[in-house]
């Protein structure tokens, strides 16, 4: 009986204690049971997105690939339409299928493929500037990075101005590429080659930016009379002030072409207000 009497205080004794151990281990339990449901939850939420994500990376590919297809189409039409739909996604995995589309037979594809490629951008310059190299699709190439403001595109583009054959594609490139063309322009007005020289005083008048006023007047004292005859009419495009008062003094030009220019110049200038 004693030992009886003991056993029971004893469970007396230690009852308050394994209390507190099993409500700490159920709460525990709990907390654990509740961030693994939380885990699970966050996860599903964020699977779902991604699930979504992948899926239309892969409608695009997809799309991407039909059209891809479609340029190799004996249709023109369902070629141009292709090459355009791929301008439009504006996605650099275009870039390669539109290059090539640059060697189409119809010139039409060609003229929406280097449409496309202008859309898209940057990450097409590195394969247009090795299409520089080949001789026939370097046109379509130096179109191309004209409608890409890019800076990397600059300095090809004034090089194939030394090229008898392309230096009119490049100036169209450059009045395209516009603003960003003014300083290779500008420097090219000095350059020791005279056909560089001139295509850059066209090409600045064809921009007409009033940076190019100043360097211009200087032209018009060239020793070349058609570097003076188109820095006049660089001018008069700029149309200006202080381009009217510059060219007034080759009224008394050595070139009879340059005088009757100038004089048409300043005849048409009387009847216009003056640029404030």
């Amino acid at each position: 009986m004693e030992h009886a009497g003991e056993n029971e205080q004893q469970a007396q004794a230690v009852s308050p204690v394994g209390q507190v151990a099993d409500e700490a281990l159920t709460d525990q339990v709990s907390d654990e049971l509740a961030a693994s449901l939380d885990t699970s939850a966050s996860e599903q939420e964020l699977t779902e997105p991604t699930q979504e994500v992948v899926l239309e990376e892969e409608k695009v590919k997809d799309e991407i690939d039909i059209q891809i297809d479609l340029l190799k189409d004996p249709d023109w039409v369902v070629r141009r339409e292709a090459a355009i739909t791929l301008g439009e996604m504006g996605d650099e995995r275009c870039v390669e299928p539109l290059a090539a589309a640059l060697r189409d037979g119809d010139w039409q594809v060609r003229e929406v493929a280097i449409e496309g490629i202008g859309q898209i951008g940057s990450p097409a310059v590195e394969v247009l500037l090795k299409l520089l190299r080949d001789w026939d699709v370097r046109k379509s190439a130096i179109m191309a990075l004209g409608k890409i403001r890019d800076e990397r595109v600059l300095e090809p583009l004034m090089q194939q101005l030394r090229n008898d054959e392309f230096m009119e594609d490049a100036t169209d490139a450059l009045v395209n590429l516009g603003e960003p063309a003014l300083p290779g322009l500008i420097k090219a007005l000095k350059d020791k080659e005279e056909l560089v020289r001139k295509q850059a005083v066209i090409a600045l008048g064809r921009i007409k930016s009033p940076e190019a006023i100043d360097p211009l007047i200087e032209m018009l004292q060239n020793k070349d009379w058609f570097t003076r005859l188109t820095a006049a009419a660089a001018l008069e495009a700029i149309g200006d002030e202080r381009g009217r008062e510059a060219i007034k003094p080759l009224l008394k030009d050595s070139d009879m072409v340059v005088k009757m220019r100038v004089e048409r110049i300043l005849a048409k200038w009387k009847k216009q207000p003056a640029a404030v």
